[in-house]
């Protein structure tokens, strides 16, 4: 397929002619232009149908013994955090969990389970095969396996800060990487990468239009991205988001970018909502069904189409393996499955129902997979998921894990099949962050990350706590361990922390200045929508969506801040 068009003109016949991409594939463009939780479930054959109503807590659970461990419930302060309550409440949830964690102590240790599913972090870890630590100095955190070393010096400065570009509209920004050189960010119809050592900008990529969507995973140093046909115009007030793209984050290009028709899509290119990557493989998902391409030469390996049962893929889920959400059915009668998917063919090797009912479901891993519900509308302040369902390798419910009292702060994007957030699976477990809830100080909030088992769906006894006014985050797997960010208090700054998977002991790796200039940018993001990257004593937060300032005398909005230990 040929060059896309450059700014300000409308696609001409797509790229390359308009027959159906099955046919072929994407070419290669031209050089660019210059509160205890739930009661712990049994896994159970008939979860994900309909149950019939059963006395107790929640929506069916049958009672059953209280965890070791559960954080008070509270309110949010700003940053995320969830939950509900009274004072009293909180009061008595505190005494009761300082009294159990006092027995805990005294009867000593954690357990740890060990599982190799799960564990390889895809997303912001390492790339190219190559150790994000290899250029960083220090001793490594606790923990066999760990790639990520304590830098030489953990007092953080500022790396580069990249104001927002003017724009008179809202604008999709999202889609932010880091590789062994470069951090690269996706800007206003365009990707650009910054030097990791100077924060100097190295290369960027123009696009013929917006960025609609971006996977956050890096497979063989290239991402994907979706992109609109046009810029906006007095012919299309409203382009369309069907361009997908392929950019090589080592070699600063457009690898390569097209677009598909399908039956569904008249003669129009199919409009896709979510991107993501597995492998060889790039899948983009949307609400007139999904397709996936080659990930070195764009060639078409499954077409966007609605099977016989009238089922298409609302989105997928990348990372380890593939994966995807399915809805089927007539309007009024409609259901959903979770597959896992062949990457070369696009077939389901396994396939779960969900419960008719639920409209919408994300995809938090694909391996294990493990799917986040809203069931009966229990999900608590807008998290959008009421409870998470581990599926086994054949497809069968593994167990169910209710995160719907309001103790956990986890938040799924309703309409998004890869849209979760605060939630991380290794070693056996899914690592959740405690809801904030006071702390010692009467002004102070603070809350912890815990875990759940996999294979039972219960809790368990890991605890990390965030310290005094600090929330923390947990981003992604490094190994055996957790890589954890804490957002600050009003007074210092943010933290990340490397937390072993087995002691839950926390490794500072970097702590930024407590300067009130340079905190002011750290804290001026949202956690609900900004992208948090940390690799090898470097750290970025990055906006998802930028707009038109409200005024001329507010502070500076940023694209993207960052920090450096080295």
């Amino acid at each position: 397929m040929s060059t896309p068009p450059p700014p300000n003109q409308p696609p001409s016949g797509g790229f390359g002619a308009p027959q159906d991409p099955p046919q072929g594939g994407f070419a290669p463009p031209p050089a660019a232009p210059p509160v205890p939780p739930m009661p712990p479930q049994q896994p159970n054959a008939a979860y994900g149908y309909p149950q019939q109503q059963q006395p107790g807590p929640g929506y069916g659970y049958p009672q059953a013994e209280q965890p070791a461990y559960a954080p008070p419930a509270g309110g949010g302060n700003g940053n995320g955090g969830g939950g509900g309550g009274n004072d009293l409440r909180n009061q008595l949830l505190i005494v009761a969990a300082a009294v159990v964690a006092i027995v805990l102590i005294a009867g000593g240790g954690y357990w740890y389970v060990s599982d190799d599913g799960g564990t390889k972090a895809t997303a912001q870890g390492p790339t190219d095969g190559k150790s994000p630590g290899a250029n960083g100095g220090g001793d490594k955190p606790p923990g066999a396996g760990a790639t990520e070393k304590v830098p030489a010096k953990t007092k953080a400065k500022t790396l580069v800060n990249v104001t927002q570009p003017k724009v008179d509209d809202l604008v999709n920004v999202e889609g932010s990487w880091i590789t062994d050189t470069a951090y690269v960010k996706s800007d206003v119809a365009k990707v650009v990468g910054y030097d990791l050592g100077t924060g100097a900008e190295k290369w960027s990529v123009p696009l013929p239009a917006q960025l609609c969507g971006a996977t956050k995973h890096i497979s063989e140093g290239k991402t994907a991205i979706l992109f609109k046909e046009a810029l906006p115009s007095d012919a299309n007030k409203y382009p369309r988001c069907n361009q997908v793209g392929v950019i090589d984050l080592n070699a600063g290009k457009l690898a390569w970018s097209g677009n598909i028709k399908a039956a569904t899509s008249g003669d129009k290119p199919v409009e896709f909502k979510e991107i993501t990557i597995s492998g060889q493989t790039v899948a983009a998902g949307g609400l007139q069904g999904g397709a996936g391409w080659n990930l070195a030469d764009g060639k078409n390996l499954w077409p966007a189409k609605v099977d016989a049962d009238g089922c298409y893929d609302l989105g997928y889920g990348g990372g380890d393996a593939l994966a995807v959400i399915r809805k089927c059915g007539p309007y009024g009668s409609q259901y959903l499955l979770a597959q896992s998917l062949d990457p070369t063919t696009g077939a389901p090797k396994s396939s779960y129902k969900m419960s008719q009912g639920i409209e919408y479901a994300s995809i938090v891993s694909t391996k294990p997979l493990i799917v986040g519900a809203d069931v009966g509308d229990a999900a608590k302040g807008g998290s959008a998921v009421s409870d998470l369902f581990v599926l086994d390798d054949a497809g069968a419910l593994k167990t169910r894990i209710p995160v719907s009292s309001g103790n956990y702060d986890v938040r799924c994007e309703p309409t998004e099949v890869e849209g979760c957030r605060k939630m991380v699976v290794g070693n056996g477990k899914i690592y959740v962050p405690a809801a904030e809830h006071k702390g010692s100080d009467s002004y102070g909030r603070t809350n912890e990350l815990l875990s759940f088992d996999l294979s039972t769906g219960k809790q368990t006894t890991d605890r990390s706590d965030a310290g005094e006014q600090f929330t923390l985050m947990p981003l992604r797997m490094d190994g055996p361990n957790v890589i954890a960010y804490k957002l600050p208090p009003y007074e210092k700054g943010g933290q990340i922390v490397s937390i072993d998977g087995t002691t839950m002991k926390q490794t500072l790796l970097m702590e930024m200045p407590s300067d009130k200039n340079i905190r002011r940018p750290e804290t001026a993001f949202s956690s609900l929508g900004a992208e948090y990257r940390y690799q090898n004593g470097r750290f970025f937060i990055a906006q998802t969506l930028i707009s038109k300032p409200y005024s001329a005398t507010t502070d500076p909005s940023y694209l993207f801040v960052s920090f450096t230990a080295n």
